[in-house]
């Protein structure tokens, strides 16, 4: 069920902020316990703090809603995960029935404040189950995403540029709805799970809390193939490379299998908090300058906020550029370049 909510009203003490606010916005987004929640709930928060704007925050929204809606207009701030934008551009996918002209005019009104990582593609298996690795995934079952949506398909190509496997083929893809997936790995509905998570969160460490698990990362040879550099500059996706440090904050039941250098890697599915063109260059300049100001702030809010990018701003590591139709705010680009951060020219 959908929820609206004033986020600024959250705590009462922002009361007093609240109404000396000059600017009355709408944002959307996911539930909470994600990156996507909790970039724009802070936004929400340090906005009201400084008298910028109260922000009416509709939860439980999905990506490609949220991204339509800031494109059309009917919202102001929202989730743009950013093979989004991509599809909309090319009228295809989620956006099939609007068409590619049209599909080509609404992208075109998006534009980014910040850039964040919406998960990263992580393979984990109960150690009881006896997988080998990536290479043990033939005949398996393997939940590797929703009934619906762009995550599954992202999942699907990993494993077949990794393994070769198709699903149906090879192996079994298991869906599950994003709220029943920790279920799904702990009762053993599949035997290995691969989902865009983020390092730690809940749903890999509740799965841990029920046994020990091991986590494999892309093998060297793979990554640095030609097949898979081209599945890393896909729309909305990008590289990453994890500390053995990093991906030890799973847990002692958590074995990470990397190689002999110590670095996890795998595929990231990127995005932001996107606007329509029409916003007014200061009010973006304001709400951007909020969110780099307090970036300590968010980093203390949750455990994988340091893990999701909030400064990985060159254009493979964010995944700007390239393919993605959609570029910074004109007001953004101010805030990112006044604080002493580059932001790269195709990304302006």
């Amino acid at each position: 069920m959908k929820r609206t909510l004033i986020a600024a009203l959250t705590t009462g003490a922002l009361a007093v902020s609240q109404a000396q606010a000059t600017e009355n916005l709408t944002a959307m987004t996911s539930a909470p316990g994600t990156a996507v929640h909790l970039t724009i709930a802070h936004l929400a928060e340090v906005a009201a703090e400084r008298g910028l704007a109260d922000i009416q925050i509709t939860l439980g929204q999905t990506g490609a809603n949220a991204t339509q809606a800031v494109a059309e207009g009917r919202t102001d701030i929202g989730i743009c995960p950013f093979i989004l934008p991509f599809l909309m551009s090319k009228g295809v996918g989620p956006y099939a029935a609007m068409g590619p002209e049209k599909g080509a005019e609404l992208a075109a009104n998006l534009r980014i404040l910040y850039p964040y990582s919406f998960g990263v593609y992580t393979l984990y298996a109960y150690d009881t189950v006896g997988i080998s690795g990536w290479d043990g995934l033939e005949g398996r079952r393997i939940l590797n995403g929703p009934p619906r949506g762009g995550a599954t398909a992202e999942a699907r190509g990993l494993i077949q540029v990794v393994t070769g496997l198709e699903d149906g083929k090879g192996y079994e893809g298991i869906q599950s709805d994003w709220s029943q997936m920790a279920t799904t790995i702990t009762e053993g509905t599949s035997e290995a799970a691969l989902l865009p998570e983020y390092i730690p969160s809940d749903r890999p460490l509740q799965a841990l809390s029920a046994g020990k698990m091991t986590f494999w990362s892309v093998p060297q040879d793979i990554w640095e193939g030609e097949a898979m550099q081209r599945l890393l500059a896909a729309p909305g996706s990008a590289p990453v490379e994890f500390t053995l440090e990093q991906m030890q904050s799973l847990g002692e039941n958590a074995t990470i299998v990397t190689q002999p250098d110590g670095v996890f890697r795998t595929r990231g599915s990127v995005g932001g908090n996107c606007v329509n063109a029409a916003m007014d260059e200061e009010l973006a300049y304001q709400l951007t300058k909020a969110h780099i100001e307090t970036l300590p702030q968010i980093y203390e809010k949750a455990p994988f906020a340091r893990n999701i990018g909030l400064e990985a701003l060159e254009a493979k590591a964010s995944g700007m550029c390239g393919p993605n139709p959609v570029t910074y705010h004109p007001g953004a680009v101010r805030a990112w370049e006044e604080a002493g951060y580059s932001l790269p020219d195709c990304a302006k």
